[in-house]
C-alpha cells in the first residue's frame, strides 16, 4: 500500500515554486495525515541530488541546531556535526524540516537561508495553527505559505483513474447549464457516495483503492481519529484537553438535529460559551473542524457582518464525522449506502468542506423569530450567493425568499445542491453534490 502515490494539487504548486528562480523557503501548513510529508518527498526525490529530512518528533537532538545562530552556516554545521553523512550540495539540496510545531524557533533561520540562496528549504508540521504566530513573528516576509488539506473529490476522481478531462467535461456541463446523461449521473454519484463514506485522508483512499472495497476503511478512520484525540491530549493545556474533545465528541450528533446551530450548552452541564470559545478556535486552528459563522445580516462585506457567538461546526473531513457515527450507521452505510438521519448532516458537511477546501470561509444566515435560514453564502467581486443543501429534492423557501424579495439588494440568484440533476429557474441553479468542489470556478467562469 505505502508504494501507491496520490496525485496531489500541491504537486503542480511545488513544481511552479521549484521553478521561480525568487522562491523563498516554504510551510506547508495542514491537519494530520492529510499527506504533506509523502507529497513534499515524492517532489524532493524527483527534484533534488540531496535531500536534508529532519524531523523534530523523531529526533528531538535536532532542536540544538540554533545553539550557535540561525545562519545558515551554522545551522549547516550544526547538523552535519549530528549526522555527517548529510551532504549540502549547493543549488541542489533540500532542507526539510518537518514537525514544525515541535520546534517552531528553527522560523527565525528562515530568512537567512533565504538571503544565503544556496539551498532551498521547505517547513511542515501537523498542528501549526496552534504555534503559527510564533512561526509567522520569526519569518515574516522571508517565506511563503502552503495550506493542504485531505483530498477533495477532484483529488479522489484522480485517484480512480479519471484525468483532468472529466473535471473539465462536468465543468462545461455546469457553465453551459447542461443535465448530465443517465450513465455520467449513476457513475459520478456513486463515486461521490464513496467519497462521502471514506472522506479524503490519503490512508483511508490508498485502502480503498487498492481493495476495490470499504473493507478496513473503518478501522483506518478510527484509528485516525484516536490520532487526532491524541494530538489532542498532547498539544493541548490542561483543563482545555476536557472541553476540546467534549466539544469534538459532540459535532456528530449537534450536525444530526434540525437545527445545526453549535449549542455550547448541550457540551456539558452549566457550559458557557466564554469558557468553550479558545476550545472551538483550537481546533479549528490544528486543521480538525471548520466554523461557519451566523451573518448578522444577508448582505456584503462578509468580514465583520457576522456574530462570532453563533456558528455551525463541520467536520474538515468528513470521513471522520462518518467514523464517529454509531454502529448500525457505520453498517447501513457501508454495506446498503443508506445515510439513514445522518443524510442532512453528512452532506451539509461535505459541501461545508468542498467551500472550504476551494478557498471559501463559511457563513449561514438564520433570521430571529422567523424559519427563513440559510445553510451557506458566498461572494462574487459584486454579489452575495445563498447556497442551499437540499437532502430531499423539495422547494428551498428561505433561498427563494432571500433572492426575490427587495430586503437583500445583494443577492439577485442562489445555488441548490441536490441529488438530482442539474436544473435552472430565473433565480436558482441547481447542481447534484459532486459538483459542490467546482462552485467557485463556476463562479468564476
Amino acid at each position: 500500500m505505502k508504494n501507491l502515490y496520490l496525485f496531489r494539487k500541491i504537486d503542480n504548486y511545488l513544481h511552479n515554486w521549484k521553478t521561480d528562480n525568487e522562491r523563498k523557503p516554504l510551510i506547508v501548513k495542514g491537519p494530520r495525515q492529510v499527506g504533506k510529508t509523502e507529497s513534499i518527498k515524492h517532489f524532493a526525490n524527483k527534484h533534488y541530488e540531496s535531500i536534508i529530512y529532519i524531523n523534530f518528533v523523531e529526533e528531538p537532538k535536532y532542536k540544538m541546531i540554533t545553539a550557535d545562530g540561525n545562519s545558515a552556516n551554522d545551522i549547516i554545521k550544526n547538523i552535519s556535526l549530528i549526522d555527517p553523512t548529510k551532504k549540502f550540495i549547493p543549488n541542489n539540496t533540500l532542507i526539510f524540516f518537518d514537525e514544525l510545531q515541535d520546534f517552531p524557533e528553527i522560523a527565525t533561520s528562515l530568512k537567512f537561508f533565504h538571503i544565503d540562496h544556496r539551498f532551498d528549504v521547505i517547513c511542515s508540521g501537523s498542528m501549526l495553527g496552534i504555534n503559527y504566530q510564533r512561526i509567522e513573528s520569526n519569518s515574516v516576509g522571508y517565506k511563503t505559505d502552503y495550506e493542504m488539506y485531505s483530498l477533495d473529490f477532484e483529488e479522489f476522481l484522480w485517484a480512480k483513474g479519471y484525468s483532468s478531462a472529466t473535471t473539465e467535461s462536468m465543468l462545461q456541463h455546469m457553465t453551459q447549464h447542461q443535465p448530465f446523461s443517465d450513465v455520467e449521473m449513476s457513475v459520478y454519484s456513486s463515486l461521490f457516495l464513496d467519497y462521502c463514506i471514506l472522506g479524503g485522508m490519503p490512508a483511508v483512499v490508498k485502502e480503498y483503492i487498492i481493495k476495490g472495497t470499504f473493507e478496513g476503511s473503518l478501522d483506518t478512520q478510527r484509528q485516525l481519529l484516536a490520532d487526532y484525540t491524541e494530538d489532542i491530549r498532547k498539544y493541548a493545556d490542561g483543563m482545555d484537553q476536557t472541553r476540546i474533545l467534549n466539544v469534538f465528541n459532540q459535532i456528530p450528533p449537534q450536525l444530526a438535529k434540525e437545527n445545526k446551530k453549535f449549542q455550547i450548552s448541550k457540551v456539558a452541564s452549566g457550559a458557557r460559551f466564554k469558557d468553550y470559545r479558545g476550545c472551538i478556535e483550537w481546533l479549528n486552528d490544528a486543521g480538525i473542524i471548520n466554523i461557519c459563522y451566523g451573518l448578522k445580516f444577508p448582505e456584503l462585506p462578509l468580514k465583520g457582518n457576522y456574530d462570532d457567538s453563533k456558528f455551525k461546526l463541520y467536520f474538515a473531513d468528513t470521513g471522520l464525522l462518518v467514523a464517529m457515527l454509531d454502529e448500525e450507521a457505520q453498517e447501513d452505510l457501508r454495506i446498503n449506502k443508506n445515510l439513514g438521519v445522518y443524510k442532512g448532516a453528512l452532506y451539509e458537511n461535505v459541501v461545508a468542506e468542498a467551500l472550504t477546501k476551494s478557498g471559501y470561509n463559511l457563513y449561514y444566515y438564520k433570521k430571529e423569530d422567523s424559519t427563513l435560514e440559510q445553510d451557506f453564502f458566498v461572494r462574487t467581486a459584486s454579489e452575495l450567493i445563498p447556497v442551499e443543501v437540499k437532502a430531499t429534492n423539495g422547494t428551498a423557501k428561505s433561498l427563494r425568499t432571500l433572492v426575490t424579495s427587495d430586503a437583500y439588494p445583494d443577492i439577485h440568484y442562489g445555488i441548490k445542491f441536490i441529488s438530482g440533476n442539474i436544473g435552472r429557474t430565473e433565480t436558482t441553479t441547481t447542481f447534484p453534490y459532486f459538483c459542490a468542489f467546482l462552485l467557485k470556478r463556476y463562479l468564476h467562469s
